[in-house]
């Protein structure tokens, strides 16, 4: 036998790892090229799909997430938000802050930032956005570089969660705030009966009917199951640095607001 030589590369430790595609299970470095060709599917009608599976609720969802961001009116702001191809959350932050707010958009999809483009360019805004298109679990920005770091609906898509924590805390400054607006676990039995029949029942059926794709959106409801209950995540996000770490339950625990501190 070979022995091992200092200089040689180090095995792969993720090459047979598995990890879970909504309910199936599949290898870890198979995950994002699965995840991206959900997202390509749906991209141009993923703003209407989510007004019809949320009943408008996501709008409301959203505008108590940014609330927490609180941009500087006056003083210069750099915003990171990560998953936001289409932009929705990053509108929103360029439009609470000043001038001087600058808000760079991430997404890995280039199908979902040229979506997020176009409506940029419609609503004004495309002076203030810059569109990237990159990984999550490997930022292209210096160490602490952003005032705010913003996910909505986009961490739970993310093969290696911690890799995109660690990430998220790097590119902070000190002081700056992680948040993130995930799907998360309904506490009442009742309402939770309702929720888990709507959403595999008629969400993909929706799908169907607005988009002629039914398995993204069985996908996506089954990769809400997956994610961790909110006192786990928050777990995960302090073991990737954040202090003051805590979480908000919206609308019985169908979403929930995460929130640390790079301090």
């Amino acid at each position: 036998m070979q022995d091992a030589h200092p200089s040689d590369p180090a095995p792969d430790q993720d090459a047979d790892a598995r990890t879970h595609f909504g309910y199936a299970e599949v290898r870890l470095d198979d995950k994002q090229t699965l995840v991206d060709d959900v997202f390509h599917k749906v991209a141009h009608r993923y703003d209407v799909m989510n007004d019809l599976m949320s009943g408008g609720l996501h709008r409301v969802w959203k505008d108590v997430f940014v609330a927490k961001v609180q941009p500087s009116k006056r003083s210069p702001f750099k915003h990171l938000d990560v998953a936001g191809g289409t932009g929705d959350i990053a509108f929103r932050v360029a439009r609470a802050g000043g001038p001087k707010t600058e808000v760079t958009v991430l997404d890995i999809n280039p199908d979902m930032l040229g979506v997020g483009r176009e409506r940029a360019e419609k609503n004004g805004l495309a002076r203030q956005l810059k569109f990237v298109e990159a990984n999550a679990e490997e930022l292209p920005f210096p160490d602490g570089q952003f005032d705010a770091y913003t996910i909505a609906f986009g961490i739970r898509n993310v093969p290696r969660i911690d890799k995109a924590l660690a990430e998220a805390y790097r590119v902070l400054k000190r002081g700056g705030r992680f948040l993130c607006l995930e799907f998360s676990h309904v506490e009442a039995p009742a309402l939770a009966r309702i929720y888990e029949s709507y959403s595999f029942s008629v969400i993909p059926a929706i799908g169907r009917l607005v988009t002629g794709e039914a398995e993204p959106y069985r996908y996506l409801v089954e990769s809400i199951r997956q994610f961790p209950a909110p006192e786990d995540f928050a777990a995960m996000i302090e073991k990737a640095g954040f202090q003051r770490v805590g979480f908000t339950r919206l609308t019985g625990g169908v979403v929930a607001i995460h929130s640390g501190w790079k301090l």
